[in-house]
């Protein structure tokens, strides 16, 4: 999995979600716009945050967040109970 820049700023976050509030959005492939970045912070439990070109498949928890390049489709899952956020990078 790729890591942010070291230029990117945060410059928005999302609240937090649960597995019962993870919008609909987020659990179909979807994208940021070009220049912008995403974290995906789990708080607890595990989130499968899938990344489809290249294809890829990364189990997230509280040790571990995901890196959302610019205009990548991707998506996530819950994997039972969990608590996350994304902020946005630019």
């Amino acid at each position: 999995m790729k890591s942010l820049p070291d230029n990117v700023v945060a410059y928005k976050r999302t609240p937090e979600f649960d597995e019962s509030s993870v919008p609909t959005g987020l659990l179909n492939n979807h994208q940021t716009k070009e220049g912008v970045w995403g974290k995906i912070v789990v708080l607890s439990g595990k989130l499968l945050y899938t990344i489809q070109d290249p294809f890829e498949e990364i189990l997230l928890d509280s040790n571990k967040y995901g890196v959302v390049e610019p205009t990548v489709l991707h998506q996530v899952k819950p994997m039972g109970p969990v608590d996350f956020y994304v902020e946005f990078y630019q």
